[in-house]
């Protein structure tokens, strides 16, 4: 079979390239900024997922959709933060093998701490680069491209509120 070479330069291979190099960057730096807060970049991922979730709850499985971790490391999340005092989970009403993780107001409380610089990190290395029209560009780009690819990454996301649970303090030991 012949050499590809005319795919080398092709945009399509620079445009992953660069976008994967951009998310690398970005998540450095949000790396470091959650680190500071001593939360996990997954587990921040969880708690604002909740966070912004109709009745800041989701199922487990729409959860992992949501995510990049699987259902079994969504579990192992859950569980973190469960421990934590930060989310409670609820038996799912009209599923008896569903689950619910809920977001707790101790929770809500760790989001408010980490959302200011988060959102400033996000602000200054993304978005305040690009113009007005760049910015509605980019997210209508990425909600077309996620919707293709992760196609189950909404789920949950049209779900009717419910009302919250106040989860108890975690046992210290």
């Amino acid at each position: 079979m012949g050499r590809v070479t005319d795919l080398y330069d092709d945009h399509r291979i620079t445009g992953l390239g660069l976008l994967v190099e951009a998310y690398a960057g970005i998540m450095a730096r949000v790396g470091s900024q959650l680190a500071a807060h001593g939360v996990a970049s997954a587990e921040f991922e969880v708690l604002i997922r909740l966070t912004r979730s109709p009745g800041q709850a989701l199922r487990m499985t729409d959860l992992a959709a949501q995510t990049t971790l699987t259902a079994s490391g969504i579990t192992r999340v859950v569980d973190r933060l469960e421990q934590a005092g930060l989310v409670a989970r609820e038996a799912c009403g009209t599923d008896r093998r569903g689950m619910f993780a809920r977001i707790t107001d101790r929770g809500l409380s760790r989001v408010d701490q980490i959302l200011p610089g988060h959102v400033a990190i996000i602000d200054t290395w993304l978005f305040a680069p690009l113009s007005d029209a760049q910015q509605s560009d980019m997210l209508s780009a990425l909600r077309t491209v996620r919707d293709r690819v992760r196609p189950g990454s909404v789920a949950g996301a049209d779900r009717r509120p419910f009302p919250r649970i106040v989860a108890p303090a975690p046992a210290t030991a």
